[in-house]
């Protein structure tokens, strides 16, 4: 059997890159180090940490521990919450939510959830995809409202490590032009069209998009501001700074701004909960998902499968 221990050990191996910095985080002595890793590999048969000169690389049987551990981990966190709000007079939920998706779809859903589970104490945690992905995992949130661009999602399709990703809309992206601009009463636009514009950035993670469309239309990108929120990008975009790329779900109807439909292939950004994988579902999180999905459905974002 393999102990769990060790695979604790393996992980700090794994993320510290050393012995050495393993043993200073988990107030061990370098050579108790040493000594788990080789109980594991004699557990195993075979090895699963190669030292050398620049450090330790994990062998596969290795990476597939570290996997295994950083699961039990999580398993580990969301028992120790189970058992301690079992404790607590009220049960309790915590959400996770990137700013966008928290204004235009998260109300709905937790007016719907809160009338039909009053008893529940809700926390709402704003934080990006990247930290609350994490916060899932270790079971600081129950469940997370989260995004992603181009590319998989943030959670991994097998589930590991301990994760799902539930798809809930594509929230295509729309070009926000000045109402007196050139191309303001097209019924859409073609991105190459704007070669000549400047740009406002109303999310860091559209610049790479844009850059990698500017570089296959063969224009420089020409940023006149950078923000992160897509309301304050509207309102310069509306002061006449430049042009942008605005989510559905996000457009706010700023006067003197107007949203033009981007050509195909049009740009999305897809929206997804972050939930753990566990044998028993968290009824109140499995509720409050069931929610979020009815919401997604009528303000604004595309259901999956009906992107035009």
């Amino acid at each position: 059997m393999i102990d769990v221990q060790r695979l604790r050990v393996l992980r700090a191996v794994a993320e510290h890159g050393s012995f050495n910095k393993a043993a200073g985080a988990l107030l061990l002595t370098p050579s108790a180090v040493s000594q788990h890793i080789a109980a594991l590999e004699r557990t195993l048969g075979q090895p699963v940490a190669v030292r050398s000169t620049r450090g330790v690389t994990l062998t596969e049987p290795g990476r597939l521990l570290v996997e295994a551990a950083e699961t039990i981990s999580a398993e580990l966190d969301q028992v120790r919450r189970a058992i301690d709000r079992l404790a607590q007079d009220r049960p309790r939920l915590t959400v996770a939510t990137f700013t966008s998706g928290g204004r235009h779809l998260l109300p709905a859903a937790l007016s719907r959830f809160v009338e039909a589970h009053p008893e529940v104490e809700l926390t709402v945690l704003e934080s990006e995809p990247e930290d609350a992905v994490p916060m899932v995992r270790g079971g600081a949130a129950d469940l997370a409202l989260a995004y992603h661009f181009d590319g998989p999602p943030p959670v991994r399709p097998d589930g590991r490590p301990g994760l799902a990703w539930r798809p809930l809309a594509e929230d295509p992206l729309w070009l926000v032009l000045p109402r007196g601009h050139r191309l303001a009463g097209r019924p859409s636009v073609d991105l190459g069209e704007l070669a000549g514009d400047r740009w406002v950035l109303g999310c860091l993670k559209t610049e790479a998009f844009l850059r990698r469309y500017a570089e296959l239309a063969g224009f420089d990108l020409r940023v006149g501001a950078s923000t992160t929120d897509y309301f304050f990008a509207q309102t310069l975009v509306a002061a006449g700074v430049g042009v942008s790329l605005v989510p559905q779900v996000a457009l706010a109807g700023v006067p003197e701004a107007v949203a033009v439909r981007v050509e195909p292939p049009r740009p999305a950004r897809h929206i997804g909960l972050v939930l753990p994988r566990r044998r028993h579902a968290n009824r109140c999180a499995e509720a409050l998902a069931d929610a979020l999905t009815a919401a997604a459905a009528t303000a604004g974002a595309t259901p999956i499968g009906a992107l035009p």
